[in-house]
């Protein structure tokens, strides 16, 4: 057996181009289930993490995913408001620590317009608890002040000192424009990989300006308009919101102001835990995952099954070889282990080079998935799921190389001394 492995390393090395390519094969498969296993956690992650700090997003009562969806998400359109006096009512409640209201409804360009208060960049948290953080410039602080995402300046080619008008209503093009009230540049934020990215943040009070002379908030008043500058002299308070982010002294206490929310007696709202609702709501929407991690796993079948082929293939090439290996001594069941250690051998080789890869790949990409779509990749060693994946990929290699083992096995026994070519 000792003269035996340097035989088979200068077989290999004879046959390097089919087996190196039969290498590659594997790698690049193993790069690819882990990727999209690594995608499939970390789109969960930032998904699930899209707000965190939050104990409660309140807002008029509905579905807890279509309050989330329209809240955190911007996505859709609130079925009703919530009253501002709701809201100060709620906010000033002994059990809360600190409120954020939000409104909602205008755009620009498509992308979501949300008015809310200097508090939202000091409370709002996403991730592992992280704060918004200014790329360029500071928060607003003037009426007709807007503060960006990272997307909305990378897509929009918006920097600080621009200006631009909003938009009535959701959507890309065909809207009725604030075109009379224009803002100012004057914040980006850094990429979060949650919808932040996508909006752009207004003082409440721009959002009750724009719409002064507008006919109950929906379309212009014909033959009004109220200049920028004159919109100080009017109470800008809002009299609705469309929902609010609350944040509570103990965490104990989210279950008893969930149920006073739920409760409450001037409007019907609704209290939800963000955490509870957006797991809901990825159970949903988590089925493309799995069954993208399906199509990885077959391409990695695919691989394997090549390497079988390949050595199968080389078998009747190989029977001389076979042959002088049973001359210098070896016998039929170590012919066996022979070529089954070849083709084991090759798929760890291909484990390792795949994982090698990806790691490569996850840290050059990072940036531009986080530009891109929104997800944050974070290069770390093989997690525990990951080994699992691993340890079944070498599994079923092993058990893929016992065939072409079992064939030489079989043609060592058939040709003896004399291979039959």
């Amino acid at each position: 057996m000792r003269n035996l492995l340097p035989l088979a390393v200068k077989s290999a090395w004879n046959r390097r181009l089919t087996l190196g390519l039969t290498l590659v094969s594997i790698a690049l498969s193993v790069t690819m289930l882990l990727g999209v296993e690594r995608l499939r956690n970390e789109a969960h992650n930032g998904f699930s993490q899209s707000v965190s700090g939050t104990d409660l997003v309140v807002g008029a009562r509905t579905s807890p995913i279509q309050l989330m969806l329209y809240a955190v998400f911007r996505i859709g359109e609130a079925t009703n408001n919530m009253r501002w006096s709701s809201y100060k009512d709620i906010a000033q409640h002994p059990l809360v620590a600190w409120s954020v209201p939000i409104s909602l409804g205008d755009s620009h360009h498509g992308f979501p317009v949300l008015g809310t208060t200097p508090a939202y960049f000091e409370h709002f948290r996403y991730g592992d608890a992280q704060p918004l953080v200014m790329a360029q410039g500071k928060p607003f602080a003037n009426v007709f002040d807007v503060v960006i995402g990272a997307e909305v300046a990378r897509a929009l080619h918006y920097k600080l000192g621009d200006r631009i008008t909003l938009s009535h209503g959701m959507g890309a093009a065909g809207l009725p424009e604030h075109g009379d009230k224009p803002f100012t540049v004057v914040g980006i934020l850094l990429a979060t990989g949650t919808p932040v990215d996508r909006t752009l943040h207004v003082k409440l009070e721009a959002i009750t300006a724009i719409h002064l002379d507008w006919v109950g908030g929906a379309a212009p008043m014909p033959g009004v308009s109220i200049p920028a500058e004159m919109v100080k002299k009017f109470d800008l308070a809002p009299k609705e919101i469309t929902a609010m982010l609350l944040g509570l002294k103990s965490r104990v206490a989210v279950f008893r102001m969930q149920r006073l929310i739920n409760e409450y007696e001037k409007e019907a709202l609704l209290g939800v835990m963000p955490g509870v609702a957006l797991e809901q709501l990825w159970q949903m929407v988590g089925v493309a995952e799995k069954s993208l991690l399906a199509v990885s796993a077959m391409v990695v079948v695919v691989g394997l099954s090549g390497l079988i082929a390949v050595i199968l293939a080389s078998l009747n090439e190989r029977r001389r070889e076979l042959a002088i290996l049973r001359a210098v001594g070896a016998r039929p069941h170590e012919v066996f282990l022979l070529l089954t250690l070849e083709g084991l051998f090759i798929t760890l080789s291909g484990v390792v080079l795949g994982v090698t890869l990806q790691a490569a790949l996850s840290f050059a990409l990072a940036p531009l998935a986080l530009a891109q779509f929104g997800i944050a990749l974070h290069p770390s060693l093989v997690s525990a799921e990951e080994l699992q994946l691993l340890a079944a990929v070498v599994g079923i290699g092993m058990l893929a190389s016992l065939i072409p083992g079992y064939h030489a096995y079989k043609l060592s026994l058939s040709d003896g001394l004399t291979p039959r070519i």
